[in-house]
């Protein structure tokens, strides 16, 4: 719990703690180096755990499009095939027993194979763009924590210098009080006055601390460390059209899109499998004597030394399996183009949604700063009557607490334009190189 009570012996003291407090506050300040927007972003895209999970489901689609390609160069194998015989040396396992063989294979000729290939090439731009996609969603989460660690900041060190002044017409008030020229009811407003200020101050080092840390998982720096300076670039304009067609360069309506083609390749490889194919195979096999071969065959006609090559094609006609996998695979296409066709609908009502929560923000953002400044005004107004005796201690300080008021109200206008415009940018393209901008 804060202060219960004040007198006017120890409203001087609760000065110097403040006093104190700010020094304090400043020093860890100037320990702490203040790291600029780009670098953190820059840190945020080398660490951040979901930039890396998008770069391993990449990874993963460049190797299943590589192993359907390289399924055309022939496989090799080599080894053994030993065992005992009785009668004549049947097979194990697809091959003749023999001390030495070697097995290549491959499919020459395979319709379906080529659709296939093009949905895993498919697959791979859209892993590509799903990468991108998560790039960007964590620059745009480390540039609005950045951004709000910034306004809160701001807002701590008046907050620290308005609790100062809270503490000085408390002591001034006291005074006044002993005098006999206020009441206690102008005491307890005092205290009401600076127990809103240490609320307020709560709430931004809550605010900066769950911030930091925030920033700290995804930059890999220590929070203690993480202080904003201003260093975040201008905003640019926002345009005036209602349909933009940047919405399809998004990167999540690309991979959407690609996710949709490979998924009709796809289906459209599986209705092929019906189609003739011709597939490459050599076997070459060294047999053994103890397995008596010789005995099978003409005197003088059998070889050690054995080898085939050839191909091997095949009339599929008859699979209830592969029609409904076929049938299956219809639907998947036609799901995830109605999926694709979905997101980019939902992101042309999101982008329109923003532009006019732009335009409205930006207008109450005027009306905040035309507030703050009136009231930045009355402030210099009520000096100047003080001066003339036509004002009171007391009109000062109603004065400097809607002067205070009104800033935080600016403060928060302010970062809903700055949220808005950034979450526009991330929908339409350009907030990477505007994050990126060096200042």
């Amino acid at each position: 719990m804060r202060q219960k009570s004040w007198c006017g012996k120890c409203a001087p003291a609760a000065v110097v703690l403040v006093l104190l407090g700010l020094l304090l506050f400043s020093a860890a300040s100037a320990l702490a180096e203040p790291v600029p927007l780009r670098r953190m972003v820059d840190l945020a895209l080398k660490h951040a755990t979901a930039a890396a999970i998008a770069a391993a489901d990449e990874d993963h689609a460049a190797a299943a499009y590589r192993e359907l390609r390289d399924s055309f160069i022939p496989q090799l194998s080599t080894g053994a095939s030993l065992g005992w015989s009785y009668g004549f040396p049947l097979s194990l396992e697809g091959a003749a027993p023999s001390l030495f063989n070697l097995n290549a294979q491959s499919p020459l000729w395979h319709f379906e194979l080529r659709d296939f290939l093009s949905a895993a090439r498919a697959e791979n731009a859209a892993a590509s763009l799903r990468k991108k996609d998560q790039r960007e969603q964590v620059i745009q989460d480390t540039v609005l924590n950045y951004v709000e660690l910034h306004k809160w900041e701001q807002r701590l060190a008046r907050l620290k210098e308005a609790e100062l002044d809270a503490q000085k017409y408390q002591q001034d008030v006291g005074d006044r009080i002993k005098e006999g020229i206020d009441s206690e009811l102008e005491g307890t407003k005092a205290r009401l006055s600076a127990a809103r200020i240490y609320l307020h101050i709560t709430e931004a080092e809550g605010a900066a601390d769950v911030l930091r840390e925030h920033l700290a998982k995804l930059t890999g720096l220590s929070a203690s460390d993480i202080q904003t300076e201003d260093s975040i670039p201008a905003l640019p304009e926002v345009a005036a059209e209602e349909n933009d067609a940047s919405v399809d360069s998004n990167p999540a309506i690309q991979a959407s899109v690609e996710h949709a083609r490979a998924q009709y390749l796809i289906a459209k490889g599986d209705h092929k499998s019906w189609r003739p194919s011709i597939d490459f195979g050599m076997q070459y096999a060294v047999l053994s004597k103890f397995n008596h071969y010789q005995n099978y065959f003409q005197p003088g006609s059998f070889k050690r030394n054995n080898a085939t090559i050839g191909g091997v094609i095949r009339f599929p006609f008859l699979s209830a399996p592969q029609r409904a996998r076929a049938q299956a695979a219809d639907a998947d296409a036609l799901k995830a183009k109605k999926q694709a066709e979905a997101a980019r609908d939902q992101l042309s009502e999101q982008v329109l949604r923003l532009r006019r929560s732009v335009t409205q923000m930006q207008a109450a953002r005027d009306v905040a700063e035309l507030e703050y400044e009136i009231a930045q005004k009355n402030i210099a107004a009520m000096r100047t009557r003080m001066e003339n005796s036509t004002a009171n201690l007391h009109d000062l300080e109603d004065a400097e607490t809607q002067a205070s008021e009104k800033f935080i109200a600016l403060q928060d206008v302010n970062f809903e334009v700055q949220r808005s415009q950034v979450a526009l940018m991330r929908a339409t393209g350009g907030l990477e190189s505007w994050a990126l901008e060096t200042k």
